[in-house]
């Protein structure tokens, strides 16, 4: 029987039905402020931005790891998940034009392992150094009651909050989206920070391969690959952004993959014709689990980690700037007239709308 990510035990569809009921009460708070801290921006963007004055706004995200710890637990190794909790935060901030400038983290323990907060604290500060932002400070819990683990004594769950400026009236809100833009897709690192669950259940229970293995395709151990931090895009797309290449929408892919464009503009749909070949451990995954090519793409990134929507004029200097920082960028497909705003994976033979990819 092929997995799924529902069957792993994450309802997506029923996450939605919630986040509804949670974003109504929200939105009843958006009155409360006028001038500073009023609202600049709708509820279910990548990230939400309020007024500082009439020019300068503060944008804000709070984002964690998520399951990815319990690989980290499995493997002793805690120096890399900090990196992943920077970039699920700041690669949210940018899409919105805005510049990230401060982080603090949340610490939720099981008990104050020193090794488990020094290795913790050394990821995060290395993700602070790629993003050029600083911590300016964090929360420690301990809830031996509340976290456990997959490592006795090195339970912990990791989260962050960050906060960007962005001048308003160059926020990029995809607004500009127009037939005949082009998507480059910006590689990523490998599995970012999202499906961990999906692929620990086929991987490591289905499968029963071990962490400390190297699996036929991977060039390092399984548990190492897992490990791999998510790529951080902050320098080269605010690069772009000074150099004064005509961004029109950007979409951070995470969780949902490549449906996540729809989020990038509220008009837009999206043709992708070409794809990269995605990384071995994709294959591995699909391969163990027999996921279906749907539920790959609307579960992982699947080699892209970060969307650019463009004029096709500015492709070309994208494309230059991207190869500067070293990350490998594609040129994916094109924006078209949809007012379902379907996001189509051509070669896969895959249309998404409503939130899942389906067989065309």
């Amino acid at each position: 029987m092929a997995e799924s990510y529902r069957r792993a035990g994450v309802d997506v569809e029923a996450e939605d039905e919630a986040l509804k009921l949670v974003v109504e009460e929200c939105r009843k708070t958006f009155s409360l402020r006028r001038g500073v801290g009023s609202p600049a921006t709708p509820i279910a963007y990548f990230t939400g931005v309020v007024r500082l004055n009439e020019k300068l706004g503060l944008a804000l995200k709070t984002d964690g790891v998520g399951t990815k710890v319990f690989i980290a637990q499995l493997m002793d190794r805690y120096d890399t998940v900090g990196i992943d909790c920077v970039a699920m935060n700041v690669n949210d901030i940018i899409c919105i034009g805005a510049e990230p400038i401060a982080f603090v983290d949340y610490i939720a323990l099981q008990r104050p392992e020193p090794r488990l907060l020094q290795e913790i604290a050394r990821g995060l500060a290395e993700g602070a150094r790629q993003a050029n932002i600083t911590i300016i400070g964090g929360e420690i819990a301990q809830l031996p009651e509340m976290i456990r683990g997959k490592r006795e004594g090195f339970g912990f769950d990791l989260a962050g909050m960050c906060v960007g400026i962005v001048e308003l009236e160059k926020m990029i809100e995809g607004l500009k989206v127009a037939e005949g833009d082009l998507v480059v897709g910006l590689e990523s690192s490998g599995i970012h920070s999202n499906g961990l669950t999906l692929a620990r259940k086929i991987l490591l229970e289905r499968a029963g391969l071990s962490l400390f293995e190297r699996v036929e395709g991977l060039d390092k151990t399984l548990g190492e690959e897992l490990l791999t931090p998510t790529r951080i895009y902050v320098k080269p797309v605010l690069e772009m952004l000074r150099d004064g290449i005509e961004i029109h929408g950007m979409a951070h892919i995470t969780g949902r993959g490549l449906l996540n464009l729809s989020r990038a503009s509220p008009h837009a749909g999206y043709l992708l014709e070409r794809l990269p070949e995605p990384q071995p451990i994709f294959k591995i995954i699909q391969k163990y689990g027999g996921i279906p090519e749907s539920e790959m793409y609307q579960v992982f990134n699947m080699g892209v980690g970060f969307c650019l929507i463009l004029p096709p004029s500015e492709v070309e200097r994208a494309l230059d700037k991207a190869e500067k920082w070293g990350v490998k960028a594609y040129i994916l497909g094109r924006v078209v007239k949809d007012p379902e705003r379907k996001v189509i994976l051509k070669p896969k033979g895959l249309v998404g709308v409503g939130g899942r990819f389906k067989t065309s």
